[in-house]
């Protein structure tokens, strides 16, 4: 029915692989390179829902991911537009491509789209990242994971935690499966070339000199409120050890708005090699990122996450995160204590770079949509 006869008469298996946005790219690249390797018909498909072409040209150079082979080219909206664009141009395309398997990333309005498609068209679904949980549910993409595991056919676990929460909501052992984190694997693929360039140089910054701040999310930046209170105290913080801030899109007018403390330099948004130098030769780290909590602890630099809460609670427990909120007292106490007496390195199990392989071995000997058990299916 799908895919094609290899010249032994073994099927080989179709699979489409979805990447939306850019920490997309990171997460699909070695789950790609692990499927081909073992001989998969792979297509990459890019839905456009986040596309600044400077941008999406520097990821895909500096990760060495080819060309989508299909660009859906959504754009942005609200969340009912962007997910009904989506699933309008991904329907006919798992209509023509007819795959055995359709593999969605992450937590972005993309993922959940596309995986609506593929449980309506009959496909096998795998979600990489399944099991995460902030158990905030004011946040988009917290509704987006809940959703995308529910009717997903293997659940790709990054930690034994995510196990442990899908474990609690009922799913049954064979979907689950934990394989380790694929931004690691992309990350460990590319950390010698990002150190070798001259990111540090460019940016007028010296390694353990400066620390490094991320802001996007929209609870952080769309308040200007909460933002100046952040602003506050990055400002106080930058006393101690001054900040290199890359600006996101999102943030760049309102900060401009607020004006930035002294001490904090805004720089453009970084690529991914640029980024990851950055973080590395960082004292401290100070984010709302969740993809960022996960590469400071692969790179044991100390991290100060500012939001209430995180999806990736195994940072905190196994890594080099501290979640801080967003009161600026607390993130000033917090990052000063950090700065005086950094955690030792330490990286949660099968953060090792080779999660792509151990995905590709579930997925290609699990069956197919035809005898395997769907996600309704009686434990």
């Amino acid at each position: 029915m799908h895919g094609t006869q290899d010249t032994h008469g073994t099927h080989v298996k179709r699979v489409v692989c979805v990447a939306g946005a850019r920490p997309n790219y990171m997460k699909i690249k070695p789950v790609m390179d692990a499927l081909e390797a073992r001989g998969a018909e792979v297509f990459l498909v890019h839905t456009g829902q986040h596309y600044d072409p400077a941008m999406n040209d520097v990821f895909f150079r500096d990760l060495g991911l080819r060309p989508p082979d299909r660009f859906l080219g959504v754009g942005s909206g609200s969340h009912a537009v962007q997910t009904g664009r989506v699933m309008a141009e991904f329907e006919p395309l798992v209509a023509d491509l007819a795959p055995d398997l359709v593999v969605v990333v992450g937590d972005v309005n993309s993922t959940l789209a596309c995986a609506l498609v593929t449980a309506k068209a009959g496909p096998l679904l795998a979600h990489v990242e399944a099991g995460l949980r902030s158990r905030d549910w004011s946040m988009p993409e917290e509704v987006n994971r809940v959703a995308t595991d529910r009717i997903s056919d293997y659940l790709l676990a990054p930690s034994e935690d995510a196990a442990e929460n899908l474990r609690a909501e009922g799913y049954r052992e064979d979907q689950i499966h934990v394989v380790g984190n694929v931004m690691i694997d992309t990350l460990f693929a590319n950390r010698e070339r990002a150190l070798a360039g001259d990111a540090l140089a460019r940016h007028g910054v010296a390694p353990g000199e400066y620390g490094l701040v991320t802001l996007h999310r929209p609870a952080n930046v769309d308040d200007p409120e909460v933002l100046a209170g952040l602003l506050k105290a990055l400002g106080e913080v930058a006393a101690h050890c001054p900040l290199v801030l890359p600006v996101h899109p999102r943030a760049a007018e309102k900060l401009n708005a607020l004006g930035v403390p002294g001490g904090i330099r805004l720089v453009p948004p970084a690529g991914y090699l640029d980024f990851i130098a950055l973080q590395a030769g960082a004292r401290i780290v100070l984010t709302d990122s969740g993809g960022v909590q996960e590469e400071t602890t692969a790179l044991g630099v100390p991290c100060v996450t500012l939001r209430d809460n995180t999806e990736r609670p195994i940072t905190v427990d196994e890594g080099t995160n501290v979640l801080a909120g967003r009161d600026p007292q607390r993130i000033l106490a917090t990052a000063v204590r950090l700065l005086s007496d950094p955690p030792p390195p330490r990286r949660p199990a099968l953060w090792d770079g080779h999660a792509g392989d151990r995905i590709a071995r579930v997925l290609l000997e699990g069956g197919t949509a035809g005898d395997r058990p769907r996600p309704t299916d009686p434990r």
